[in-house]
């Protein structure tokens, strides 16, 4: 195995360069379980785990590998067993908000060249999940392209791609059907030598469908949409990277049916709703609410049917969103260097007895 098969590049070899005169070598998560995780390397596959010094300095969840990351490791090649020393840094990262009551960082795919936004053409449809991807795929570094699959389940396939381009501006929208394999061959282009490619969506979207036909074996168990609600159930249940025999990789991840913001700023929401922000500027006030003040052209635009009400809603809702992330994210940034100072304490302590 060839690093630069696995996606290893310029960027990468340069931060590795002071790791590598140490002796040590490096490898890629592709899967992850419990914080043990599993490395692809040039000398093969190892099972890792991460030191106690790494254990010791990480501040959060973030600090740790996530699978697509590039690992500092020192083989034990007998053992086929590994330690991971350091995380070489990030060029791509999509995150979200933990599902549940915590705020804490879970990170979906890590060094992803393009995320495909995956959404089926049934009943599991819907504009305003997909706005909310966009957002996060734009923040994270990677391409995002829209991948409209269960195309032989609709019957109007044109008009659903014009529904997403209004709401997916600049961004290339693909419809396939695995089943018919039909649309399929758009997607080569994507995968090329070292290229990763992350597959994101809701459960039952056909993410592992996709998969399996990437990969040209059933590598991934599909499950049939409920009958009563076209709700997807749960097919993968972990992320997992897998190199394809055409070249390039794809990650394939967990359906997610909560989708909160983790990071995101001004300038990444503005390029996601660009016909809101540009109408906006054509407003009479400057300060405009867009509630009831004369010359409101976002109010017009909805009046006048060329901007949906819904979307200008979901425009509104993101932007809260986005004011409560920052307030949250200056009060994690104190406690991380309350706890940072505190590690540093307890270390002093130690080597004083």
């Amino acid at each position: 195995m060839k690093l630069n098969e696995l996606g290893w590049n310029d960027y990468l070899n340069n931060r590795f360069a002071a790791y590598e005169e140490q002796g040590f070598t490096v490898g890629r998560v592709m899967l992850e379980h419990k914080r043990i995780y599993r490395v692809e390397t040039e000398n093969g596959e190892y099972l890792a785990e991460v030191s106690g010094k790494y254990r010791f300095e990480a501040e959060s969840r973030e600090d740790y590998p996530a699978v697509g990351d590039w690992v500092v490791l020192s083989e034990r090649a007998s053992e086929r067993k590994a330690t991971i020393q350091a995380l070489l840094p990030r060029f791509s990262k999509f995150s979200r908000k933990a599902a549940g009551l915590t705020t804490e960082e879970q990170i979906v795919a890590a060094n992803v060249d393009t995320v495909f936004l995956v959404q089926s053409l049934n009943y599991d449809f819907n504009e305003r999940r997909l706005e909310r991807y966009l957002i996060m795929a734009w923040e994270s570094g990677a391409t995002p392209v829209i991948v409209l699959t269960k195309a032989d389940l609709c019957e109007d396939v044109p008009a659903k791609i014009k529904d997403v381009e209004a709401v997916a501006l600049g961004v290339p929208v693909l419809a396939v059907s695995v089943k018919d394999e039909t649309g399929l061959e758009e997607l080569a282009p994507y995968f090329t030598t070292g290229r990763t490619v992350a597959l994101l969506g809701s459960s039952g979207a056909g993410k592992s469908t996709l998969t399996n036909y990437l990969l040209g074996e059933e590598k991934q168990v599909i499950q049939e949409v409920r009958g009563d609600d076209d709700k997807g159930r749960h097919t993968t249940t972990y992320r997992e990277l897998y190199l394809l025999p055409t070249g390039g990789l794809v990650l394939d991840t967990p359906g997610m049916r909560e989708l909160q913001l983790w990071e995101a700023d001004g300038a990444t929401v503005g390029q996601s709703f660009q016909d809101v922000e540009e109408l906006a500027e054509q407003c009479y006030f400057r300060d405009c609410k867009h509630e009831n003040e004369p010359s409101c052209a976002v109010r017009e635009a909805i009046r006048e049917g060329t901007l949906e009400e819904a979307r200008y809603q979901s425009y509104v809702k993101l932007q809260r969103e986005l004011a409560y992330l920052e307030r949250k994210s200056s009060k994690r940034a104190q406690l991380a260097e309350k706890d940072k100072w505190k590690k540093i304490s307890t270390s002093a302590k130690s080597r004083k007895k």
